[in-house]
């Protein structure tokens, strides 16, 4: 078999990383929280963002072999395991598609009719249109994806990004009136309620992903360098351009007001309004969407390849284990947009499109809580029943900081699983039963 070239330098891994997290369109979410919004950002950047970077810096430096988390789990709990890691994650992205989609039908709509991001057979019809266009790109190659997760990147998220930023560092300095008190008793949030905790799991939720790069680890230049150097330099821009961009937001539209679908255009459009720069929204908004459509190219190929991965132990019919010329499983990722879009015509039958979207994204949540649980306590056992596997990056404090580090991790995403089941008062969801029983 022909090695495979390794075309994947520090920098599009930093890209790719950014890509797959840092997303606008979760800073609606965290901005309902006003200033304290920024209180739960760190709580959860010490509690899960930084656990889950450190400990797959280090099994990623350990086993750099592609499938990412199945090779892990595989190592520390046997194949089966492994599979099932995989086969979440993998099951995690499906959901997940048609909430992200929703959220580039909605931007695009901004530039020319607003009222249809409310349009059911709209924001249909758009999210099964963008999603196979997307699948059919990623089946060109690596290259092809990680150029895509760039352009993204670089002009869809950071660009427009540091705009939201710039204008709203400029609204506080211009003494235009605030939304939010900026205090410190209005740091600290007011979670004594489960439909509060039940929101805040929808801004962790927001920063997992980190790991996912590392099922593309035999096409990285150097991995055991180049990975754990790419995690935290996009952990730190990830969470740096997060926490601005979500107070500029809050600082401007107030939160009862904010639209977890087109939350970020409702700013935007307040804010060029107050600058007679109106005319600037159309281009601004697809700039916005090119980046929620690369974010969303970096996820259709990375768990389908870890996947493919376990496919090839046998785990999976014969059938899906095809891969193209260009390395691609196109079996997978064709069955994969078959469940999306079957998946997707809920946006008809549920009673609003942010209820179809809050619905989906707490599925996307359970399935990747269980697989983050399965990673946390293979680290542990890796460490354990491994420890002289060479790893150029490890988690400080030996044994004792990899237990404290996966042990919150774990705890931090079991107690998420569990507070996931239960819906938010503020969203029409349907019944209770309906909306458990459909997570279960």
């Amino acid at each position: 078999m022909t090695k495979k070239p390794r075309v994947i330098s520090l920098f599009l891994l930093v890209m790719i990383n950014i890509s797959a997290i840092c997303s606008i369109r979760n800073w609606p979410l965290s901005a309902a929280y006003g200033f304290s919004s920024l209180f739960l950002m760190l709580i959860i950047c010490l509690f899960f963002f930084l656990p889950i970077a450190f400990v797959s810096a280090e099994l990623a430096t350990g086993w750099p072999e592609s499938g990412g988390v199945f090779v892990w789990i595989k190592e520390a709990f046997g194949h089966q395991l492994g599979f099932l890691s995989i086969w979440y994650l993998w099951l995690t992205n499906i959901p997940w598609y048609p909430t992200l989609l929703s959220f580039i039908a909605a931007t695009a709509a901004f530039s020319f009719y607003p009222d249809l991001a409310q349009d059911k057979t709209y924001m249909l019809v758009m999210i099964l249109t963008l999603f196979w266009f997307a699948t059919w790109l990623n089946l060109k190659g690596l290259k092809m994806s990680s150029q895509i997760s760039t352009f993204g990147v670089v002009f869809g998220t950071i660009v427009p990004g540091l705009l939201i930023i710039i204008l709203g560092m400029n609204w506080l300095l211009s003494n235009a009136p605030l939304q939010i008190e900026l205090s410190r008793s209005s740091f600290l949030p007011e979670l004594n309620s489960l439909n509060q905790l039940v929101l805040a799991t929808g801004i962790l939720t927001a920063f997992a992903g980190i790991e996912m790069s590392a099922v593309h680890a035999k096409e990285v230049i150097d991995p055991q360098k180049n990975y754990p150097r790419a995690i935290f330099l996009s952990s730190f821009i990830i969470l740096s351009i997060s926490a601005l961009g979500t107070l500029s937001i809050a600082m401007v539209i107030h939160p009862s007001e904010i639209s977890f679908v087109s939350g970020v255009l409702d700013t935007i459009a307040l804010f060029l309004g107050a600058y007679n720069l109106s005319a600037f929204l159309p281009p601004i908004a697809i700039a916005i969407a090119i980046g929620a459509f690369g974010q969303m190219s970096t996820w259709i190929v990375g768990p389908s390849r870890g996947l493919l991965a376990a496919a090839n132990h046998g785990d999976l019919p014969v059938y899906l284990h095809g891969a193209n010329s260009n390395g691609m499983p196109t079996a997978l990722m064709l069955l994969q947009g078959i469940i999306v879009t079957f998946l997707s015509l809920l946006f008809l039958f549920m009673p609003s499109v942010s209820s179809s979207f809050w619905l989906i994204t707490s599925l996307t949540t359970q399935f990747y809580l269980l697989m983050y649980m399965l990673m946390f306590a293979a680290a542990i056992r890796l460490k354990f029943c491994q420890p002289d596997i060479p790893r150029s990056f490890v988690v400080p404090g030996g044994k004792i900081g990899m237990c404290l580090c996966a042990g919150i991790g774990f705890f931090t995403s079991f107690c998420a699983f569990i507070l996931g089941f239960i819906p938010p008062k503020h969203i029409e969801v349907g019944s209770h039963f309906f909306y458990t029983g459909f997570l279960i």
